[in-house]
């Protein structure tokens, strides 16, 4: 099994059983003020929130860089005092990027970088040169203090200095676009945001869309946003079943099995990176069901009245006293996406041989995605 994909899909299946226990919509039988539903929520959390420490360690293997090191720097980009910083009140705007930290008294922005991937695939690229570096010019009797000391320090300052600063001004203008676009045309948006948010998911640019989200709800009770979001999920779910339904290889068939699960239970990553991104044309085939579900969503004019997606979230789409069909329109929307995203993935997404491609690759590029494959 592959290591952090397994521990991704082995959260996303628990986080998935907490939610049918814990929802009073569905079962119903642990309360999510106490403290099991906290230490089951917290198991089945820890593999995505310390992402970047898991990571780095395999993307430092891949890279030829320092594991430990690498993974030092994954820790500190989630260390309870770098969250608290992400979410100071700002003090300041540079360059329409909002400042809530110093650093030497420079002006930074500090995103909350738990669940994060490409901060820290960059500083496994960038610790590489600079501990080989260091560690042909420090003399070998300092070399095991200082080599780590100085790379920790350089890389985990670049990562901080230039990878949040890009990443905030990146987050913000696709919450602009995002917003613009729900306000300009619901249906195009379906179209639009099901058949590409998932590309935000890849580079952690999604979490900015949360408190659009969480705005919406605030404001009217429910979320148009919330709802395309959840056809994103199930299609990549459909892709990795169309997956685990058409390949012969019994470990490909497990993980894909899994991920499908994880993702039908409202985690993605686990179908994403473990099949989906890996055979590349499984995730763009995906996406149409993505993008088709939203269509349906943007033209019956859907609404979400919750957080939990994909299908296990379906309760979140009940409202018998607004739009009593509402729920209706979930059922179809969400069968028409794992409609698409299925055949479109067993019979155009995927075949046996394309995993001897993928393999025949792995030197050459994709290193975002073996980086967390290996």
């Amino acid at each position: 099994m592959i290591p952090v994909i397994g521990l991704l899909a082995a959260g996303g299946m628990l986080n998935g059983f907490l939610t049918l226990l814990s929802d009073p919509n569905l079962l119903g039988l642990i309360s999510t003020k106490s403290d099991t539903f906290t230490i089951i929520q917290s198991m089945a959390m820890a593999p995505f929130y310390f992402l970047p420490v898991l990571v780095g360690f395999t993307a430092a293997q891949q890279l030829k860089s320092d594991p430990l090191v690498v993974a030092a720097i994954g820790a500190l980009l989630v260390k309870p005092e770098m969250i608290g910083l992400s979410a100071a009140k700002a003090s300041g705007v540079l360059l329409g990027v909002p400042i809530n930290a110093h650093f030497f008294g420079l002006p930074i922005t500090i995103p909350n970088y738990a669940y994060s991937i490409f901060p820290i695939i960059f500083a496994a690229w960038l610790a590489r040169p600079i501990g080989n570096w260091l560690k042909d010019h420090l003399p070998v009797s300092i070399r095991s203090i200082f080599q780590p000391l100085i790379t920790i320090f350089i890389v985990g300052s670049v990562v901080l200095v230039i990878m949040g600063p890009a990443i905030t001004m990146i987050s913000s203008g696709i919450s602009v676009a995002i917003n613009a676009l729900l306000n300009f045309n619901y249906a195009l948006s379906g179209l639009v945001i099901g058949g590409l948010y998932q590309v935000l998911v890849i580079f952690g640019l999604h979490w900015m869309v949360v408190p659009l989200i969480a705005n919406e709800i605030a404001q009217t009770g429910q979320s148009q946003l919330n709802a395309l979001v959840n056809f994103t999920m199930i299609a990549q779910g459909a892709g990795a079943l169309a997956v685990f339904a058409k390949t012969k290889i019994a470990n490909l068939k497990g993980l894909a099995g899994a991920g499908a699960l994880s993702a039908f239970a409202g985690i993605t990553e686990p179908a994403m990176y473990g099949i989906n991104l890996k055979y590349g044309r499984v995730f763009w085939m995906a996406n149409l069901g993505g993008a088709t579900g939203g269509l349906i969503a943007g033209l019956f004019n859907l609404h979400m009245y919750g957080f939990t997606g994909s299908l296990i979230g379906f309760p979140s789409f009940a409202s018998p006293q607004d739009n009593p069909n509402n729920l209706l329109i979930f059922v179809i929307a969400s069968a028409a996406t794992i409609a698409v995203s299925f055949v479109a993935v067993y019979l155009w997404g995927f075949k046996d041989s394309d995993t001897e491609q993928a393999a025949a690759q792995v030197e050459k590029k994709n290193v975002f995605k073996d980086a967390i494959s290996k």
